[in-house]
């Protein structure tokens, strides 16, 4: 590479070799890891004069992390965060190989194009640029790659705070996915900055009950039990109520479309949002979502026992209070525990970073309206939080409005157009130039 060239010229290129390495995370332990495409990226990182160190959390299961020194060793450490792992695809459903890296059409597709390769992409493709120029960013940036962020984190992030706190010495703030793409609202293209994300909670159901042949008149059966259990929750309407993130999300839509919330009628504002609602509809409420159920062994047979696996995602503060209706409504014939948690996540939109990254918006796309929103899944900010580290979600990117952005994650067909990578990288990169 010259002296001339720019981060947005390799960044289609190592997007493309990410995909095309299979990191399925199945969340059951099975797949292939991350361990092929962490030394990759170490690679890209060691090959302009930087230091990269793998470590695993179990075999298989690595991540990447380095460090670019600062000038102003006085100010707090920004993490940098991408995740290795994506979420399976099946090839039958796909019009693409889903691990091809194909460039069609102008887009990148395969899984992990939006989820978050391309993002990975962005971010090695400045860090190189920073490197070969020798470009010094104002605060020590630390550049990390995770496994499991897709299972929960328990073989990346989570890991590495638990164990290897000091990789993050100094740091003070993150960002990483799911924030600062586009959409059209009111005829205004709107970049949406993740400020906030609901917390995590996978519960599971049990239920007790009396075995016996299916023949037999049973009143103690734990299938039905469950089964009646699963129903209450899953049809259990939670109420609206809205954070202050969605409050200010909101009234930024009015002011651009001048259409009011209504809390009895929803759809008449997200309407305005286009795909996009999909995203903000599951951030006004509560959700608890049945997805899976196990009981039994053989047709004529009444199991001892049966079990059912729910996904709730909750607000900001409101873990226990979800925690606490959900055993109500399944009642006192089933046990609900853990599987595994995530913190509820709500930070300012204020602040230099806040500033720094709209400045940087407003580089490439002036006159671009910025808005705080809440996302109604979770990233990898959950577990650097636990180190009192302020997460934000900007993987930047200029969309056309005909795509359906939203629907690309862990969707058929997940692909994104190749200049919104390039837009997101010089974004970036003005960002980590002036932060």
């Amino acid at each position: 590479m010259t002296e001339q060239t720019r981060p947005e010229d390799e960044v289609v290129r190592i997007c493309q070799e990410l995909i095309r390495m299979d990191t399925s995370n199945f969340g059951d332990g099975t797949g292939p890891g991350e361990r092929a495409a962490a030394e990759y990226t170490a690679g890209l990182i060691t090959e302009v004069g930087l230091e990269a160190e793998i470590f695993e959390s179990a075999p298989g299961r690595a991540s990447v992390i380095t460090r670019m020194e600062g000038s102003d060793p006085a100010k707090g450490a920004l993490v940098v965060h991408g995740h290795l792992d994506v979420v399976p695809a099946l090839r039958e459903q796909w019009s693409v190989d889903p691990f091809a890296g194909e460039l069609r059409d102008g887009l990148i597709w395969g899984r992990g194009a939006v989820d978050m390769k391309d993002m990975d992409a962005m971010i090695l493709s400045v860090m190189r640029d920073f490197a070969r120029k020798g470009i010094k960013p104002k605060r020590d940036i630390i550049f990390a790659f995770f496994a499991d962020e897709e299972a929960g984190g328990s073989y990346g992030a989570g890991w590495a705070v638990e164990n290897r706190p000091e990789l993050f010495e100094g740091a003070t703030e993150a960002i990483s996915e799911v924030g600062g793409f586009s959409a059209n609202i009111g005829g205004q293209r709107t970049y949406l900055l993740q400020t906030a994300e609901k917390g995590l909670s996978w519960l599971r159901l049990v239920a007790h009950g009396r075995a016996g042949h299916g023949s037999q008149i049973n009143t103690d059966n734990a299938v039905t039990k469950l089964a009646s259990a699963v129903t209450r929750i899953g049809e259990y309407r939670w109420p609206i109520e809205l954070t202050p993130t969605t409050r200010q999300f909101l009234d930024g839509v009015t002011e651009l479309t001048g259409v009011e919330f209504d809390p009895d009628n929803p759809e008449l504002l997200l309407k305005e949002l286009g795909t996009v609602a999909r995203f903000v509809g599951a951030t006004l409420q509560n959700t608890s979502n049945p997805t899976l159920l196990k009981g039994g062994y053989k047709h004529n047979v009444i199991p001892e026992s049966a079990e059912a696996l729910i996904d709730c995602r909750t607000l900001p503060g409101q873990e226990q209070q979800v925690l606490e209706k959900v055993r109500e409504l399944a009642g006192t014939d089933v046990a609900v525990s853990y599987v595994q948690k995530g913190e509820s996540l709500e930070v300012p939109f204020s602040g230099n970073l806040v500033d720094s990254m709209i400045d940087a918006l407003h580089s490439q796309d002036p006159g671009a309206k910025v808005l705080p929103y809440t996302l109604s899944g979770g990233t990898d900010n959950k577990s650097l939080s636990r180190l009192g580290i302020t997460g934000y979600g900007f993987a930047p990117l200029m969309l056309p409005d005909d795509l359906d952005f939203t629907g690309m994650f862990h969707g058929v067909d997940e692909r994104v157009p190749a200049e919104s990578l390039k837009f997101g990288t010089r974004v970036l990169e003005q960002l980590l130039t002036n932060y």
